[in-house]
């Protein structure tokens, strides 16, 4: 097999690189060259996916079984690729994301569910985009690459992860949850019994390509199942993987969201939105998806820090929150409880 990716540095992007390698395929990563180099034995070729030359250039070098995007944001990075590209791209695989259903996360979702409205030529500068606030931009953006996608030659294997955690996972969230379980003292946390539904970043590249080699088409969302884990294996984890000393103080949700306590950030992966974690992923199930247990992934992911810190990203500056401020909750919580918040 040949596979392109257009990315292939970070992350998801570099899993499927050495996946793919491992598997035995050839794999060429375009890139802009400015996050690092993709793994050895990738062919790596430096060009900007907005800029037309580079694309063709790109085409020389064709034709593929596939080809992976990782990074389109708006759906004229679809439709540049595929103009450009023409019919060397093989299986178009678009990473997508739940973000994309018009009723995430405040609803349960499956494949069938109406994505926010879009369309093909869809920009962050349009006024109706623009207006909208961050996170429906992102959907409807990305609601909008799925439709460029679908008009790829070879047809389109369109996949909606939620979050995806692991080796190399550089949002932030996993840095923040491993700092403070390092952290003498109390860690204040959302109850331990809320499910979550994190994906290990390696699974997700397996799946995608099983669903190359077999040359599928559809769209798949990409979420642990049901009953899989919930917040406080999450914090076990971070815990075990760290030696960690932090004293979990597990206040209730109305709570901390009368003190103004930032979801999903100040204390990343709590939010309360009823159809959050309730993402169904029984179609991929059914297709091969497959997650390995949230304290493998966790664990994993520490063990990857120790050999090498993530890349940067800005995002990583919006997790976690502040000590002081953090304490004087604690506090509060506590004498809200009778002094008996602070528990193991």
């Amino acid at each position: 097999m040949r596979i392109l990716i257009l990315g292939g540095t970070w992350f998801l992007g570099r899993e499927l690189a050495q996946s793919a390698l491992a598997r035995g395929w050839a794999v060429t990563s375009f890139t802009r060259g400015r996050s690092g180099l993709p793994p050895e034995g990738v062919e790596h070729i430096i060009g900007d996916r907005r800029n037309a030359d580079d694309l063709r250039r790109l085409r020389e070098r064709g034709p593929w079984d596939a080809t992976v995007d990782t990074s389109a944001y708006e759906p004229g990075d679809v439709n540049h690729a595929l103009a450009e590209l023409g019919d060397r791209v093989g299986l178009y695989v678009l990473l997508s994301t739940v973000s994309a259903y018009r009723d995430w996360p405040d609803r349960p979702v499956d494949e069938t569910d109406d994505l926010w409205p879009s369309r093909m030529d869809a920009r962050e500068s349009d006024p109706d985009v623009a207006g909208l606030p961050g996170p429906f931009q992102y959907g409807t953006l990305k609601a909008g690459c799925e439709l460029a996608a679908t008009a790829a030659p070879g047809g389109a294997l369109i996949l909606r992860p939620g979050v995806i955690l692991g080796p190399g996972e550089y949002t932030g969230r996993m840095l923040s949850l491993f700092e403070h379980a390092q952290r003498n003292g109390a860690w204040l946390l959302p109850p331990r019994e809320p499910e979550v539904q994190p994906v290990d970043v390696r699974d997700v590249a397996r799946f995608a390509l099983d669903q190359i080699a077999a040359a599928r088409t559809g769209i798949y969302n990409l979420t642990a199942p049901f009953g899989h884990a919930t917040y406080g294996d999450l914090i076990d984890a971070c815990l075990e993987a760290t030696d960690g000393t932090a004293t979990p103080v597990h206040a209730n949700d109305a709570w901390l969201i009368e003190q103004g306590v930032r979801q999903w950030t100040e204390i990343p992966l709590w939010r309360t939105n009823p159809g959050t974690w309730q993402v169904d992923g029984a179609k991929a199930a059914a297709a091969g998806f497959a997650c390995r247990p949230l304290r493998e992934t966790v664990l994993d992911t520490w063990a990857g820090y120790q050999k090498q810190q993530p890349v940067y990203h800005p995002r990583q500056d919006e997790h976690g929150m502040e000590p002081a401020r953090e304490e004087h909750l604690v506090t509060l919580w506590s004498d809200r409880a009778g002094g008996g918040a602070i528990r193991e």
